[in-house]
């Protein structure tokens, strides 16, 4: 094999696309692929560091790309975001996955950016041991979100370059002479935890490194960004401080800035002092309605709807609203944020170069969402709109002076759309800052708050139903002959992005569904023992969650009981049904039929899915509540459907039905 490692050329984007897109399992998916045209244009727009390519007899097996942004995240000083990391199935676990990701290590030494960045599925355990055998720890949340992937950090460049010139001429060869960094890093297991411990209040990760005969301890400020200490153990163990070099470039940490609210109405707004990013809530709706992010006076540093980065912000309240300013050297960016009672205005003016990408996220989850040919579809992804949100350049573009709407239970948003806006999926818009002659660019969300909503149950039969604790949930329902759920008991495997599906029936403790950040989680069960309250009814010590099962009229009760942590109460089932089945549901007081072939997320009020024997399981909330709501996402496990609630005691109804739900 003549492997060669070498770095993107401008030819080079028809022959990437068409790898990505011949592999289901590539790292970037957009629903009906994408083209070489926009994979250039992706690559322009993510600020690419260096995008390497992997070739075999120079047919092309793999790619790694280095980024500042890509869209969801943007990378503080001195990091950069590896992604569209993607090997050739018939060339995984041999010298290609290792020698990519070497070099581009190597790669950020030279270049001075010191901290990898990266997410991975967890379920694809063979990926993340590797990343956890080169040195990736865990410094934020240890569980997937929404989006089922994990962020790991790399720090060893950091360290390395941080030491390296009081190692010593002996260390430093040995250093010279390593060829993978998975024989430099000792091996960490690949549990789902954080690898943060505090020292002093300062939150630090630990490496141990090998190097020859030498070894190298040190420990990481994981906000500040730099080496906190380290030391040199020589042969003979024989043991030295080393003084640390400070990184070429200061990471900006978080200021304080309070955030600053105004309301008018049944509207509340909220701007970040920290990373200026919008998000405008409504009475009774559970979470923001909408989120706006912060240009940035870098056109390099734009905000990613999942995260932000600390700016230096300055606020100023106005009539109806603030006035956010950023400064970067003689760069200005001034946005002025007003709200009222129809909903909100934000006008942007600024001097020096062009100013960053806005992204507008609608936060509604249920209801209809009508683009701009007037057709209506349910709110959700993958949903009759593509969705790009893993590619942003292949997204659809919004007509110009055309209008998009959702309607959800008692509330409404409709954004007038521009040249230059695009729809990366159904509820995430990519903002085009036009200016008028002014030098003002304005957009303009309406948002009005309406009424509220309904419900309804259905009919029984005999059922086998069996709790096991150290599965942490129900392995068996059958109702007659028939199975309801799917269970890998008394396995562990996993199931979409969890990595230990072990029930088929669970409850955990999620973080909120609207957070920005990640997002709702996928079910990953919480360590320690569950324990056997009655042969029903379960708790977990460590956390304080407990739940129990009871019978209704026509099915199963769950309810669920959970400390008042912030974290949200999700009862999870994975049904007995086809990987492609048909669901029903009731979404914003509107019936939809849809196949989960179609479908990657959708949120509900009610829901009905179709099993395998051609009954229907139905799930609804024991009582009303605007904020208890149901996610089904298709995965190529099958469906799984969380039953979502915010408050500290919760009840579901789950029952099998010969008929799906009726309006």
């Amino acid at each position: 094999m003549a492997l060669t490692i070498r770095p993107y050329e401008e030819g080079d984007a028809h022959a990437v696309a068409e790898l990505y897109n011949r592999h289901r399992d590539n790292p970037n998916p957009v629903a009906g692929g994408i083209t070489g045209a926009e994979l250039a244009r992706e690559l322009a727009e993510r600020e690419t560091a260096t995008f390497l390519l992997a070739e075999d007899d120079r047919k092309l097996v793999g790619t790694f790309g280095l980024f500042h942004h890509t869209g969801r995240r943007s990378a503080r000083a001195g990091e950069l975001i590896a992604d569209m990391f993607f090997v050739h199935p018939a060339h995984r676990g041999g010298m290609v996955t290792g020698r990519l990701f070497t070099e581009a290590v190597e790669w950020m030494m030279r270049s001075g950016c010191l901290v990898l960045r990266l997410t991975v599925n967890p379920a694809n355990t063979v990926a993340f041991r590797l990343y956890r055998r080169v040195g990736c720890v865990s410094v934020g949340r240890a569980v997937p979100g929404e989006d089922g992937n994990v962020e790991l950090h790399n720090y060893i460049p950091l360290v390395l370059r941080s030491v390296l010139a009081d190692l010593g001429e002996r260390a430093t060869a040995a250093l010279g002479s390593l060829s993978s960094f998975a024989s430099v890093t000792e091996a960490r297991d690949d549990e789902l935890r954080s690898d943060v411990r505090s020292e002093d209040g300062v939150r630090v990760v630990d490496y141990c490194l090998s190097l020859g005969e030498f070894r190298l301890d040190a420990s990481v400020d994981v906000d500040r960004g730099a080496v906190r200490e380290a030391r040199l153990t020589e042969p003979g163990d024989k043991m030295r401080a080393l003084r640390i070099a400070q990184p070429p470039y200061r990471v900006r940490t978080a200021s304080g800035n309070a955030p600053h609210r105004f309301t008018s109405g049944a509207l509340t707004c909220e701007v970040d002092g920290e990373e200026g990013t919008v998000s405008v809530f409504a009475d009774g709706h559970h979470g923001p309605v909408l989120v706006s992010t912060w240009p940035s006076c870098r056109a390099d540093r734009p905000a990613g709807w999942r995260e932000g980065e600390p700016r230096d912000l300055t606020l100023e309240p106005v009539p109806g609203g603030v006035r956010v300013t950023e400064r970067h050297g003689d760069d200005t960016v001034t946005g002025t944020v007003t709200l009222d009672d129809t909903g909100l205005l934000q006008e942007f003016t600024h001097t020096g170069s062009a100013v960053g990408r806005v992204f507008h996220t609608v936060g509604l989850r249920q209801g209809t969402f009508t683009d701009a040919t007037g057709r209506p579809h349910p709110i959700g992804l993958g949903v009759g709109v593509r969705d790009a949100s893993e590619v942003v350049a292949a997204s659809h573009p919004a007509a110009d002076a055309g209008r998009l709407t959702w309607q959800g239970n008692g509330v409404r948003v409709s954004l007038p759309t521009h040249a230059g806006d695009r729809l990366i999926h159904s509820t995430l818009l990519e903002r085009c800052l036009n200016s008028t002659a002014a030098g003002v660019s304005s957009l303009r969300a309406e948002i009005g708050v309406l009424g509220e909503e309904s419900e309804s149950p259905g009919a029984e039969a005999a059922r086998r139903l069996e709790v096991h604790a150290g599965s942490g949930g129900v392995v068996v329902w059958q109702e007659g002959a028939g199975k309801v759920l799917r269970s890998p008991y008394p396995r562990t495997r996993s199931y979409g992005y969890n990595p230990r599906w072990s029930a088929g029936m669970w409850v955990t403790r999620e973080n909120p569904r609207h957070d920005r950040a990640a997002g709702l989680g996928w079910g990953v069960p919480p360590a320690g023992a569950w324990e056997e309250k009655h042969p029903l009814g379960l708790h977990h010590p460590d956390t304080g969650l407990g739940w129990e099962i009871g019978p209704a009229d026509d099915g199963l009760r769950v309810d669920v009981r959970a400390p008042d942590t912030g974290r949200e109460s999700v009862v999870w089932l994975t049904p007995h049904a086809p990987v492609r089945t048909a669901v029903v549901l009731e979404s914003a007081d509107r019936h939809w039929e849809l196949s989960t072939s179609d479908v990657r997320q959708v949120w509900a009020r009610r829901a009905a899915v179709r099993l395998s024997d051609g009954r229907w399981l139905h799930c609804v909330p024991a009582t009303p509540s605007p904020h208890d709501e149901l996610v089904l996402r298709a995965t190529a496990s099958g469906l799984l459907i969380g039953a979502v609630s915010a408050a500290r005691e919760s009840a579901w109804l789950f029952s099998v039905h010969d008929r799906s739900l009726t309006s």
